[in-house]
């Protein structure tokens, strides 16, 4: 095979893909052996500041940027891409003397991001410098600078931004995350950032918006025959019959679960009672609870249905998994 041929020998392509994982994977482990007080300082820079996080760079480190600031907002941090070309021809209006900026190049030196340096200064806002050189010029002139300098590159020439791009986005998610932290942000703040599709489902329903209200649950009450329950439970289509008291409160629930194992013990039907066949005190859940803590209760007790009551524990609904594939939270 002469120099210039192609290498596409069998295994080429894994082995190179191997190599490039191996090194970008050492890259951002690197980063978290540097890490010192630095990183510190950057959070609470930003913690402090009661403006917005402008996040800016050129080129591949552009991209980059423009993920953490997506990163950034979607985890309680104010924040907002402007392209560093833009920057210097009006987009630096946007920003004041309460905002951070974080500045991503490798090199630390690229031309248009130096060229807003003294800009953003004269704003007074604080600049925090990603770089994968600790004395370059964006480097030194920063607040704070975060190095994410990488001993060498994944591309085989060694030219490619690749482990350096790697090593920058994963810092840039360290310094979200840390804030998500530091600001107390929970799961109920994420789903409010992401009210559509399957995530603001999974963490804004609730199972009062997906249960079936009592007046669609099958209840009998103790005295009540076993081919009474068996009706009820055919009617209402949930494979069970809730059993309550006389003032509707919740005191056991007979399944079909209940009926397999009461014909295995031989008990006869025609005159059992449902206070003798029933489970009594079944497992429940309040209306304001999350629909996905209603999914994990089922799956850890390996039940398909869930009776809903409230405060004073009377029956005011129910739910099956059925409901919740229905509702897109499973």
């Amino acid at each position: 095979m002469s120099p210039d041929t192609p290498d596409r020998s069998p295994g080429k392509a894994i082995e190179m893909a191997r190599r490039v994982l191996r090194i970008e994977a050492e890259a951002v482990s690197a980063l978290a052996e540097r890490l010192d007080a630095r990183f510190e300082s950057a959070v609470r820079i930003i913690l402090e500041r009661h403006g917005r996080v402008i996040v800016t760079g050129i080129g591949k480190s552009g991209h980059i940027a423009r993920k953490i600031a997506a990163t950034l907002a979607s985890t309680g941090t104010p924040a907002y891409f402007v392209h560093a070309a833009e920057a210097a021809h009006g987009d630096l209006g946007m920003i004041t003397a309460e905002d951070v900026v974080i500045a991503l190049s490798h090199s630390g030196a690229s031309e248009e991001l130096l060229t807003i340096v003294p800009l953003v200064k004269r704003q007074g806002a604080q600049l925090i410098a990603i770089t994968g050189r600790a004395d370059s010029p964006l480097a030194r002139e920063s607040d704070v600078h975060l190095d994410a300098g990488v001993r060498e590159e994944a591309c085989p020439l060694n030219l490619a931004p690749t482990a350096s791009t790697t090593a920058a986005l994963a810092l840039g998610d360290a310094l979200a995350v840390a804030l998500l932290d530091a600001r107390g942000f929970s799961s109920e703040d994420f789903a409010r950032a992401h009210p559509g599709g399957a995530l603001g489902r999974r963490l804004l329903t609730h199972v009062r918006d997906v249960m079936r209200d009592a007046t669609n649950v099958p209840r009998l009450q103790t005295d009540a025959s076993a081919p009474e329950a068996l009706l009820a439970m055919s009617r209402g289509g949930l494979g069970m019959t809730a059993v309550v008291d006389g003032e509707e409160h919740l005191i056991g629930i007979f399944t079909d679960g209940d009926l397999r194992r009461v014909l295995a013990r031989g008990v006869d039907l025609r005159s059992a009672s449902l206070g003798e066949i029933m489970t009594a005190s079944p497992q429940h859940i309040g209306p304001n609870a999350l629909a996905v803590e209603a999914v994990e209760m089922m799956e850890r007790l390996r039940i398909s249905q869930l009776l809903v009551v409230d405060e004073q524990g009377v029956l005011i609904g129910a739910l099956n998994t059925h409901d919740l594939m229905q509702a897109k939270v499973i």
